[in-house]
């Protein structure tokens, strides 16, 4: 080969990566520098990464499956699946699932990104997804050459017939938590125009003001999953961000659409992880336990912000504080940085959030604790 020729071919390959929007969290390197020179530390509240323990009993079942030599199967031990649909009954009054309508992935943000071209979604086609979203519902759509289009209301879309719909509630970043109403008529107007619509529900465990509802609640699709995923992670509830744990649920027929694709890619979640989620999946007491870890620290990190004049929108549950100064929420990262806190900016989740900010849960007691004294001082 010439090296005209393999230039000319580098020349017509499609960069994938010139579609995307430029990685987020780059665009902050400056902020975190300064939050870093800080004399007593950066508080990091910029990122949802968990920092709490693993329960010894998920680490015992981690060991306990590693013993295993051979290739795991896509579709999950029959195990994990039916702890899947247990945990959904138990915890979110989930019925009519059973293990068919389960399938694990390999953490939900590859999972997500990757989902919109495994269900055949392309170009000329629309994703919708929420005003204010997870950068990865974006990522979805364009990776499989569709059209994103931003919208919260069903009515703004009009006889629209989208191939895909993303919803997120509680939401990341903002907190806010969709009704059963709300709810409701969203299914309704997908099953009208058979457009797939996918629940994130990754918060689903961690209200404080206000209860969610998944969208596979007899409540909301009475019943009937046709046309619903819900996409489910242990990363939060569970402290298994590093195991990239995650599984979908809901309409048999996608879940069954999705494992063939999945088989033929080779994506398997590894056999020790499906144990520990496993045990995960069946044990309530460490969830309590986590949950009232952020209760407290949201308490903490809540009264703070308020108290430095700051005003919190929505915020009802999941793991973040959507806060405010009415200002450019670049402005708002700067002036917390000079305090030595790192938060994510309001713009990383879509032009309707460039006023805010957004503040996690996520970080030590000790390290909370500081941020609250840093901005009350």
């Amino acid at each position: 080969m010439t090296a005209d020729s393999a230039g000319g071919r580098r020349a017509g390959r499609r960069r994938v990566s010139a579609i995307l929007p430029d990685f987020p969290w780059d665009t902050i390197a400056a902020a975190k520098a300064t939050a870093a020179a800080h004399p007593g530390g950066i508080v990091d509240l910029s990122v949802g990464t968990p920092v709490d323990p693993v329960d010894p009993l998920i680490q015992r079942a981690l060991a306990a499956s590693a013993e295993f030599p051979g290739y795991p199967t896509t579709i999950g031990t029959l195990d994990l699946r039916t702890a899947a649909c247990d945990a959904l009954a138990r915890r979110h009054s989930v019925t009519g699932l059973d293990e068919s309508g389960i399938l694990p992935v390999i953490g939900t943000k590859e999972a997500i990104a990757g989902l919109a071209s495994t269900l055949g979604v392309g170009a000329g086609d629309v994703v919708v997804i929420p005003e204010v979203a997870y950068p990865t519902y974006e990522v979805s759509a364009l990776l499989a050459g569709a059209t994103p289009v931003r919208a919260d209301s069903t009515v703004a879309l009009g006889p629209s017939r989208p191939a895909l719909m993303f919803i997120n509630s509680p939401s990341n970043p903002t907190g806010k938590v969709l009704g059963v109403d709300h709810l409701r008529k969203v299914v309704q107007w997908a099953r009208e125009r058979g457009t797939i619509l996918v629940s994130d529900e990754c918060y689903l465990d961690l209200c404080w003001d206000e209860q969610a509802l998944s969208i596979l609640d007899p409540r909301v699709c009475d019943g009937d999953h046709t046309g619903l995923i819900a996409v489910h992670s242990l990363s939060k509830v569970s402290n298994l961000a590093s195991y990239r744990a995650g599984f979908f649920a809901g309409d048999r027929e996608l879940i069954a659409e999705l494992l063939a694709v999945r088989k033929h890619a080779g994506l398997m979640l590894p056999f020790p992880i499906q144990g520990a989620m496993t045990a995960a999946l069946a044990d309530d007491e460490h969830i309590r336990a986590q949950y009232e870890r952020y209760r407290a620290r949201r308490e903490v990190l809540r009264t703070a912000v308020l108290d430095a004049g700051f005003r919190i929108d929505e915020s009802r549950a999941g793991l973040y504080l959507w806060a405010t100064r009415d200002e450019p929420c670049r402005d708002t990262v700067d002036w917390l940085a000079a305090r030595g806190i790192l938060a994510a900016p309001g713009d990383f989740y879509g032009p309707a959030g460039v006023r805010h900010v957004r503040m996690a849960l996520t970080a030590t007691d000790e390290r909370i604790a500081e941020a609250a004294r840093r901005l009350t001082a």
